[in-house]
């Protein structure tokens, strides 16, 4: 056997040098690694590839690319290139055999729990060359890499959040199930103006008890650098409460979770309500009244409105997927829309000097929230007291525990005109000059159309004030009130230029809108409304608002009782037939109807 490896090293001898002359062939062995004895020779070290990179030259013969590059090693094992010339097939060494367990003898597992969390650790960073344990050093440092302090972790949870709390940029993770899949996680480190250099693998010293971790960076090619001359960076870590960290983490997963119900335009309604996710009615009720003292006051087609303490709360159901009152329950898309125009509308109360534009003529907005669930015990009482009173029209508020709705909380601005009783020819005029300068100003400001300015969205009330004050184009106004105010209500057809958007409904797709029974002054208001816009919705066409001025002069003569003489009625009718000629608000202001309610002329 001796004889015959002798003469297969001779052949492999031969024909190398038949084809390299002198050059070994190069082999790569993986085997544990030695640390050299500090006098090994220069040859000796050559003959090692460190860590860091540098190529070695082991061929001393013709010139030709050698395949030894620098290569990694994380700690256990390393990878050393040699000349080998002994190709020989090896055999496999014998498996050993496990001793056999004698009988009636339980033996007990192996505990390897200090080497797992020992290897958990490692695996977390990249390691320097022939890496010392983590338990004795503070931190790490890898080229512009900085990974700050990390106390003893007994869970891959841990380490995240300490991760998530290091790395402010990233986002929440919605499912546990991904914070496992996270690893360290990359820092940026902050640096003094002194330390620009590239830096190199090298464990930092010991860092103090304080919160800063102090990291010395060592130019990646000059090992002569002593240790003292090496530039500082500090890094400021904050103590991190695990227990408070998982709340938080919770809150978001839930929130998330919560998100993924619902479309982009519900999410974009509970952003323009202020919200992260829905409320329930009394979370929302709360804030404004007792709930006990809730109590219905009206209903509508959409919704219902209930009082609560000194104002009214609107709610609309939406985005369910059956019939509310026989008709189909609102979207997102659209009560996103009304709610942005009435906090546009919001804007007109103001009333400062510099305000080009001002009125008290809307219905002003104290709050606007999303809710879901069915309705709370309390609402549904309110709504049944009213209807044994009253007998709705409206559908019994029966609603699953996913329907959602949007809750308006406005100011209480009185009765509506259906159910509102003039007592004179003075307070109809005060109605109508309220009206018309209201939509003047919104007509200038955002090219504002009601478009449903029927008698069930004005609300009037009686009050002290004598005169209110309106702003047009920078002019300053008093009108006469003779002891009334309106507010105007219901934007739900309305259309509006915010500056940003064009909002609006495509009453097109709403055809029996136009389909109302003829002679009803409401119904062939809105068919006015269609010759004028042509179907076009989006456009501008104040000429809309001036077709619901004239149907509150219609409204006055034939459906409203109150004390007036033959002249007053005269002066009515010259007050419609006028309107006719208008194109909007703005004109129609000036008319001489309105000329002596007016403390300032509007020119």
């Amino acid at each position: 056997m001796g004889q015959r490896g002798d003469l297969w090293s001779e052949i492999i001898k031969s024909e190398e040098e038949d084809s390299f002359g002198d050059i070994p062939k190069i082999e790569a062995v993986y085997q544990r690694r030695n640390r050299p004895e500090k006098s090994s020779t220069a040859a000796d070290l050559n003959r090692s590839c460190s860590v860091k990179g540098a190529r070695t030259n082991l061929i001393n013969g013709p010139k030709r690319d050698s395949w030894a590059r620098s290569l990694s090693t994380r700690g256990r094992e390393s990878i050393a290139v040699r000349a080998y010339v002994n190709n020989q097939p090896q055999k496999k060494p014998a498996r050993r055999k496990k001793p056999a367990i004698p009988k009636g003898k339980v033996v007990k597992a192996p505990d390897f729990q200090e080497e797992k969390e020992y290897f958990r650790d490692v695996d977390a960073f990249e390691l320097l060359e022939e890496s010392p344990s983590p338990n004795k050093s503070s931190t790490w440092t890898m080229g512009e890499q900085v990974v700050s302090e990390m106390p003893h972790l007994s869970t891959r949870l841990e380490k995240w959040l300490i991760s998530k709390k290091f790395n402010r940029a990233s986002g929440p993770s919605s499912t546990l199930s991904k914070i496992f899949e996270n690893s360290a996680t990359r820092l940026e480190p902050i640096c003094d103006d002194e330390a620009s250099e590239s830096l190199a693998l090298k464990t930092p010293e010991k860092s103090s008890a304080s919160n800063t971790s102090v990291f010395r960076l060592i130019p990646s090619c000059d090992n002569s650098l002593a240790a003292e001359d090496v530039p500082v960076i500090k890094i400021k870590t904050e103590a991190i409460d695990l227990e408070d960290e998982l709340k938080q983490l919770s809150l978001t997963s839930d929130l998330i979770s919560t998100h993924l119900d619902f479309d982009k335009s519900f999410l974009d309604l509970l952003s323009a309500c202020g919200q992260i996710k829905p409320s329930n009615f009394l979370e929302a009720f709360s804030k404004f009244c007792e709930p006990e003292s809730i109590v219905k006051i009206g209903e509508g087609t959409y919704g219902e409105a209930f009082l609560t303490g000194p104002s009214v709360c609107k709610i609309v159901p939406i985005d369910g997927d059956f019939t509310v009152n026989g008709e189909v329950q609102k979207r997102a898309d659209e009560l996103l829309e009304e709610v942005i125009l009435s906090w546009t509308l919001n804007q007109l109360r103001d009333s400062e000097t510099e305000a080009q534009n001002s009125c008290p003529a809307f219905i002003k907005t104290h709050d606007i929230k999303v809710c879901q669930g069915p309705y709370d015990p309390i609402l549904v009482k309110a709504w049944e007291e009213w209807d044994a009173e009253h007998s709705s029209e409206n559908d019994h508020p029966d609603f699953p525990e996913k329907q959602c709705y949007v809750m308006f909380v406005l100011e209480h601005g009185g009765k509506d005109l259906e159910s509102f009783v003039l007592l004179n020819f003075d307070e109809a005029r005060s109605l109508l000059v309220q009206v018309t300068a209201g939509l003047a100003v919104a007509e200038v400001a955002f090219e504002f159309e009601h478009r449903d300015l029927h008698w069930g969205n004005i609300l009037l009330s009686r009050n002290n004030s004598s005169t209110l004050p309106f702003i047009l184009e920078g002019k300053q106004v008093s009108i006469k009130t003779f002891g009334i105010q309106i507010s105007i209500i219901d934007f739900t057809l309305s259309r509006i230029n915010t500056g940003e958007k064009i909002l609006f409904l495509d009453l097109s797709s709403d055809p029996y809108l136009f389909k109302g029974p003829k002679g009803d002054k409401q119904s062939e208001t809105y068919r006015k409304m269609k010759a004028v816009t042509d179907d076009y919705w989006e456009g501008s066409f104040a000429r809309t608002n001036v077709l619901w001025l004239i149907y509150l002069v219609d409204i006055l003569l034939t459906k409203k009782s109150f004390e007036r003489s033959s002249k007053n009625e005269r002066e009515l009718r010259s007050l419609k037939k006028r309107m006719e000629k208008y194109e909007s608000a703005k004109e129609a202001v000036s008319d001489p109807f309105f000329s002596d309610m007016l403390m300032d002329q509007i020119s």
